[in-house]
């Protein structure tokens, strides 16, 4: 029901959205801006924000009399909301990345609804950056954007005038920069240099003053340096590992990094995950500080200040990669090929699961969204031993030791 629903919209979308279109590229080509007004859309949650900041400053430094505004969640809005390549900045209740059950047809009201208030803007193209966001392409569609750029994938496909050919596995901020480049010429300018690398094009998300600040009263109230930071939570269940490894192996790094103080372990986490913490910190036999209260901007800084990150998968680790601190990173059924960090290689280690579930037809699967009954059957993740976790950091050290003085206690 769903499904037909969705088609007998779509349909409807295409038909009602024709005649603007038309008209918008008419008067596209009659017309020239020295200015032009540029649209990002992006629905997703903080770490795939901060893989997308790459594209920000690259189209600022190729094209900067570009007028560039961003759409993007509420729930994300503080990644871009600083960075000095956007102009001006929108929020969206996206349908799908709510987390929260909507009407059947509370999705398409606010499409209507957002169009209309997107045509006020002008904008004379939008990138959609989310290659399977069909809600996002009709939106572009309606909103009568002469240029529509975006992934060729159905059913999104036929709102776009420019469609790429998706090319996986691809790392998302790669397939970001694509869609920059093709929008870049799309508008008469130069494409983006190649080849697409971290060094190149990095991840950007700066603390403010302030949030140091904040950080490093906190870090003195505490007594605290230096640092390793533990983040085990994130969206989705199936992505956790085991909060009893997190125990052994944040015991093991206080014996095993040594400093010229002890090193002390710092758990992070929203409010919501301060139960986990407080397991967390109760199987541990040295002492855990754990932080719920701080912000994005001060987490960033307080990870800034870490010798390292160990976490799942999570949008705290990319902001991690984005402070230039080394992380060693747990996944299951996403993909790193497509999600993993976007860094200099050598200061990050990825520990992907080998380990397919029962019902899982393949490893990485890509599916996030199992039921508490189901998860059980789905342990990738929890397979992952203490001895991969361990052994990753020991890889790392040598790296710690020229970045912080750190160095390998004798047995």
């Amino acid at each position: 029901m769903k499904r037909l629903l969705r088609t007998l919209i779509l349909l409807l979308v295409r038909l009602l959205g024709a005649p603007g279109t038309r008209s918008a590229a008419k008067s596209l080509n009659k017309t020239s801006s020295t200015s032009p007004h540029m649209l990002l859309l992006r629905p997703d949650h903080l770490g795939d924000l901060v893989l997308t900041t790459p594209i920000l400053q690259a189209l600022k430094q190729n094209a900067p009399n570009v007028h560039i505004t961003m759409m993007v969640g509420p729930w994300s809005s503080e990644i871009v909301a600083r960075h000095p390549g956007i102009d001006r900045l929108l929020t969206c209740p996206f349908p799908g990345f709510l987390r929260t059950p909507q009407k059947a047809l509370a999705p398409y009201i606010l499409l209507f609804s957002v169009a209309k208030q997107l045509r006020r803007g002008h904008y004379d193209l939008a990138i959609n950056l989310r290659p399977d966001f069909w809600w996002g392409a009709a939106l572009l569609y309606l909103a009568r954007i002469p240029r529509r750029i975006g992934y060729d994938l159905e059913p999104g496909k036929p709102f776009l005038t420019h469609a790429l050919p998706l090319q996986q596995p691809e790392h998302v901020t790669v397939s970001n920069l694509r869609l920059a480049s093709a929008a870049l010429q799309a508008s008469g300018y130069p494409p983006l240099a190649e080849p697409y690398t971290p060094e190149r094009y990095p991840l950007q998300f700066i603390p403010a003053p302030a949030e140091h600040q904040w950080v490093t009263n906190r870090l003195a109230q505490e007594g605290v340096a230096p640092i390793v930071v533990i983040h085990p939570g994130t969206g989705a269940a199936v992505k956790l590992w085991r909060t009893r490894g997190w125990a052994t192996c944040a015991d093991i790094l206080t014996k095993s990094l040594t400093t010229s103080a002890p090193v002390r372990i710092i758990l992070t986490g929203s409010k919501n995950e301060q139960p986990m913490l407080e397991e967390i910190a109760r199987d541990m036999h040295s002492p855990a500080v754990l932080v719920t209260d701080a912000t994005v901007g001060q987490l960033a800084a307080l990870l800034s200040r870490a010798l390292l990150v160990l976490s799942v998968d999570s949008g705290p680790l990319h902001l991690a990669v984005a402070q230039g601190t080394p992380t060693v990173q747990l996944f299951g059924p996403t993909d790193p090929r497509i999600f993993g960090p976007w860094g200099a290689h050598e200061r990050h280690i990825v520990l992907a699961s080998t380990q397919r579930c029962p019902t899982c037809p393949a490893i990485p699967c890509g599916r996030l969204d199992f039921s508490p009954q189901e998860l059980a059957d789905h342990p990738c993740v929890r397979l992952i031993t203490e001895q991969q976790v361990l052994e990753a950091v020991d890889k790392l050290v040598p790296l710690l030791h020229q970045n912080a003085g750190i160095g390998q206690k004798e047995s």
